[in-house]
């Protein structure tokens, strides 16, 4: 007759760690997100789930195996703790002669396919403990929940994204204030709450509800202060400098970028010091300092050149690249009034952008139409503002229709029947939009 499984391998099983090396796989995953330098052998998994009792692990492993199953491992068999460890005792799941089966997966998913009729699997949670205990599981779950979000707002734009953020964000939340896990995992899980408000502030911030955008800014640069975390603070930053520049603020524009740049530069990352200094680029040409930003966005092409020597950019930094140089260099002669020279840069961002980012093709394109048109190309300009519009069905932003009410109104100043029946369409789809 086989052998009994003991709680811990029993849990392990419900997890779908049924064999060692998926355990092992587990476990290097898990230290590695709570920079816990510990590893683990076959050889001792199979004692933690065969020796009665198992053999106590180091302090270390002690606490990724708390985080990987949001137990203590007191509750599933083990001896007291190590020394270095305190955790609190709570009767989570070692009850006498309790089984733990594999339980279906909760309907507890971020909705996404029901919202945007998208052909994207539902994200799923994994079932908690008891008591609504808490693992690595569901961290990486959440997590990847948010990336999801922040692809369809790349490809799609932030209005229809805006709502499913938001839920997730209370969903976290909720996991936070009604959950049971160590403490290392919580600061998980605060962190990645404020990394979602953040994302909320931007998705806010592209569908020009700036006073929504900032509050949540506010709530995510908190978490940052708590948790003394510099990257989300530098995420921030960057972020409330570009909402300052796009309101008319730029003197706030280029303190905050300062601010990002002061704290990042212990990071020692090319790519993100580049894009910092083109938000500062930004913020001193708004200014009427042109000659400083010119040098400021020189300095962020030379970084960006030597990003493949220095340590990688932040995974939220993803977008900086050639195409938000070539665009940030455009928008400089725009602020200058060479509109002129404007254009090729313009070309060139549109041409380097990857058409994942559907949003940020669509401003391009209508802001590169609307130089040609200051430029005095009306008919090209025309041109690609209506090569815009099909596109345009597929995205929700605020700013990409700001942009397209731009074109049509200097399209409206444009003497020919062309300029006249393009500003027509182009008011026609904004009214429609509106309506919709």
């Amino acid at each position: 007759m086989a052998e009994t499984p003991s709680l811990f391998e029993q849990v392990c099983t419900a997890h779908g760690w049924d064999t060692p090396a998926k355990f092992i796989r587990a476990f290097e995953e898990t230290a590695a997100l709570l920079a816990e330098p510990t590893t683990v052998t076959a050889r001792q998994v199979r004692r933690w789930w065969r020796d009665v009792p198992p053999p106590r692990p180091r302090a270390r492993a002690w606490r990724v195996i708390h985080a990987m199953l949001g137990v203590n491992p007191v509750e599933l068999g083990f001896p007291n703790p190590p020394p270095g460890v305190t955790v609190e005792r709570a009767p989570l799941l070692a009850q006498e002669g309790i089984s733990v089966d594999r339980r279906a997966f909760l309907a507890d998913s971020i909705g996404v396919v029901a919202a945007t009729g998208l052909p994207e699997p539902v994200a799923h949670l994994s079932p908690t403990g008891r008591q609504g205990a808490i693992g690595t599981t569901h961290l990486l779950e959440l997590r990847e929940g948010l990336r999801f979000l922040y692809r369809l707002d790349d490809s799609y734009g932030g209005g229809d994204v805006r709502p499913l953020a938001v839920r997730h964000l209370h969903r976290i939340r909720r996991i936070i204030n009604t959950s049971t896990y160590p403490d290392a995992l919580g600061r998980q899980l605060q962190l990645l709450a404020g990394e979602t408000a953040e994302h909320c502030a931007w998705l806010y911030y592209d569908t020009e509800e700036q006073d929504q955008a900032r509050r949540y800014w506010g709530e995510a640069l908190t978490t940052a202060t708590m948790l003394r975390d510099a990257s989300l603070a530098i995420l921030v930053l960057a972020s409330l400098s570009l909402q300052a520049s796009h309101e008319g603020r730029p003197r706030d524009g280029y303190d905050l970028a300062r601010a990002a740049r002061d704290q990042a530069a212990r990071f020692g990352s090319p790519a993100l010091q580049s894009l910092l200094a083109s938000r500062e680029a930004r913020a001193l040409s708004l200014m009427g300092d042109h000659t400083g930003a010119r040098r400021r966005l020189a300095e962020a092409m030379r970084l960006l050149d030597r990003s493949d020597r220095g340590r990688p950019a932040p995974e939220w930094a993803a977008f900086h690249g050639t195409a938000e140089l070539d665009f940030a260099q455009g928008l400089l002669h725009v602020e200058n009034g060479h509109h002129d020279r404007a254009v090729p840069f313009l070309r060139a961002a549109l041409e380097h952008q990857d058409r994942t980012y559907g949003r940020n093709r669509a401003l391009y394109r209508l802001t590169l139409a609307r130089s040609l048109i200051q430029g005095g190309d009306a008919d090209e300009g025309a041109g690609h503002a209506r090569d815009c519009l099909g596109h345009l069905d597929e995205i929700e932003s605020g700013r990409v229709m700001q942009r397209l009410s731009e074109v049509a109104g200097l399209l409206d100043r444009v003497d020919t029947a062309d300029a006249r029946d393009t500003a027509q369409q182009l008011r026609a789809y904004a009214h429609a939009r509106g309506a919709a």
